[in-house]
């Protein structure tokens, strides 16, 4: 039994155990098979308070690591598996076949960038390939970039890299967007951006060392192009990290854990 149980190492997961810690509360962290979250996959991070100079994601993490670390905290490498939130005691049952008891759950588990699952978007992740507009996007200044995707995000990412790139294209394979109708609006009015519709992109080219060119469909007419491009962001949307809550919790119509209205 611990009084603080934490579910997830990335930066909440973390922050959370050195303020539970600092708050003299027993804490243990369970960090699934490795640390870091998303953060651990981002090269370069710039816009991280207190840093002057660049630092690596998975860097990041590790000083934030330490930092949990020495307030006391026991971080263990395990998956939770299943959870039993029916009773005074809360239960998550390891993958190790550990039962961890928690007085509070704290639960940090986050959630994963959906990719296009496309030829060439693994190789050249990193290196044209990017589903961050805020810590990428100021590497593609007077660049041309894609961005794919039809919701707010997408829309969002396209508007804020306009500020830098020479040219967006937003590339959307329906015929209307799923965004907020003021940004929509906002979107249209960008001379800066231009749209795609009823397309998708097929295949991910480069020449080895970064992107170059997206293959494209017409989804209704089947017709197939091709586009150079300096860069490519991927926005089309997270999936959340709470299917084992599904039978605990009540989750929204995204699988996101519904919280209770004016609380935290």
């Amino acid at each position: 039994m611990t009084e603080v149980l934490i579910l997830g190492s990335g930066p909440a997961g973390y922050t959370a155990a050195i303020y539970a810690a600092r708050a003299g509360r027993s804490t243990k962290l369970i960090a699934g098979p490795r640390i870091g979250g998303q953060l651990i996959t981002t090269m370069i991070v710039e816009n991280y308070p207190g840093f002057i100079k660049p630092i690596s994601g998975p860097a990041l993490i590790d000083n934030i690591r330490q930092q949990a670390e020495k307030t006391g905290i026991e971080s263990v490498f395990d998956t939770v598996k299943s959870v039993d939130f029916s009773g005074k005691r809360l239960v998550c049952i390891g993958e190790s076949g550990t039962v961890y008891d928690g007085k509070t759950v704290i639960i940090a588990t986050g959630a994963t960038t959906k990719w296009l699952e496309i030829p060439g978007e693994f190789e050249y992740r990193g290196s044209g390939v990017s589903s961050c507009a805020t810590c990428d996007g100021i590497f593609f200044k007077n660049k041309t970039i894609a961005v794919v995707g039809g919701g707010n995000t997408a829309v969002c990412n396209a508007i804020y890299l306009s500020n830098f790139a020479k040219s967006v294209t937003l590339i959307h394979r329906r015929d209307k967007l799923r965004a907020e109708k003021v940004m929509q609006d906002s979107l249209m009015k960008n001379p800066k951006i231009n749209v795609i519709w009823n397309t998708t992109i097929t295949d991910i080219l480069g020449d080895g060392k970064k992107l170059t060119e997206l293959l494209l469909l017409d989804v209704i007419n089947k017709a197939q192009s091709a586009m150079a491009v300096d860069g490519l962001f991927v926005s089309i949307g997270h999936e959340p990290a709470t299917e084992i809550f599904g039978s605990q919790l009540e989750l929204d119509e995204d699988d996101y854990i519904v919280t209770e209205p004016g609380s935290t």
